[in-house]
């Protein structure tokens, strides 16, 4: 039998730091020029994702860089490591990127480097990826997550629909990581600050107790994935949500590294929706 010949790497696109913003003690923006020669543009999603590429530390690529020679030439603990992050806004007249990362002092990898960036660094990535958007004929949006589902949560409130019914719940550290969000009249984001409770519990809470209207719901619920499993429970078991009408999934889980929660995703996933599918 033939070798099957090794898959080709997907295409990188190259940035450059053009300024960042601290928005709040735990978040910070970072507004990359996205070379045109690339090729990338950004759809009509609002949950659109990019992968950062980050070398190991002193390691450096050859220029123009490409996945497939790095894998040729380097050994794989030399490769670069991805993190996914939501693109909070693209400006396509400028080419410039917007992207918030979640900040805790030199915890994590993209957080760090976040917080230490300058003008002029140069960033690889990935993608785009992404597939929600508010829907137009939807009756009411619920829109609930933590932190790293805050991006595109407000990219989704900024591009509601006029008159739209939108419940809004965010849950955050505390009252100083709140931020002021672009919004259609009449709705307002429900902030839920965690405190010394765990990830998720507030959250939980508070979409628990919504009382929920009437007619057909545009769901967005992401977050950490102990929290999401049990909200989605409730959309689909107890209130019957179709799947297609729900965007939901784990973006971390507590107590286990990016690595090691991407290494099980997919199976965590399938054996949730398993385990919550209604019964005909």
């Amino acid at each position: 039998m033939a070798e099957r010949p090794a898959r080709k790497a997907p295409k990188a696109h190259s940035a450059t730091v053009v300024r960042t913003e601290r928005l709040t003690p735990h978040m910070v923006r970072v507004v990359l020029a996205v070379d045109p020669g690339t090729g990338f543009e950004i759809g009509e999603y609002t949950d659109h994702y990019v992968k950062l590429l980050f070398a190991p530390e002193g390691v450096s690529y050859p220029e123009p860089f490409d996945m497939d020679r790095i894998r040729e030439e380097f050994p794989r603990e030399q490769w670069p490591t991805n993190r996914t992050y939501t693109v909070r806004s693209w400006d396509a007249a400028h080419r410039e990127m917007a992207v918030d990362f979640v900040v805790h002092g030199d915890e994590g990898l993209a957080g760090p480097w976040a917080a230490r960036a300058t003008a002029g660094q140069s960033m690889h990535f990935l993608g785009p990826g992404g597939g929600y958007a508010p829907e137009p004929d939807a009756d009411w949006h619920l829109l609930a997550g933590d932190e790293s589902a805050l991006p595109a949560i407000a990219a989704s409130l900024e591009r509601m629909p006029a008159g739209a019914l939108v419940h809004a719940f965010v849950e955050v550290a505390g009252p100083g990581d709140e931020q002021k969000i672009v919004t259609p009249d009449g709705v307002e984001v429900t902030w839920l600050h965690r405190g010394d409770r765990a990830p998720g519990e507030a959250l939980v809470e508070a979409v628990l107790a919504l009382d929920f209207p009437a007619g057909e719901v545009s769901a967005f619920v992401h977050g950490e994935a102990g929290s999401v499993k049990e909200l989605r429970r409730l959309l689909r078991l107890e209130h019957g949500v179709p799947r297609e009408r729900l965007s939901i999934s784990g973006y971390w889980r507590v107590g286990k590294t990016d690595e090691d929660w991407r290494a099980i995703k997919r199976e965590w996933n399938e054996q949730v929706e398993r385990e919550q599918e209604p019964s005909a």
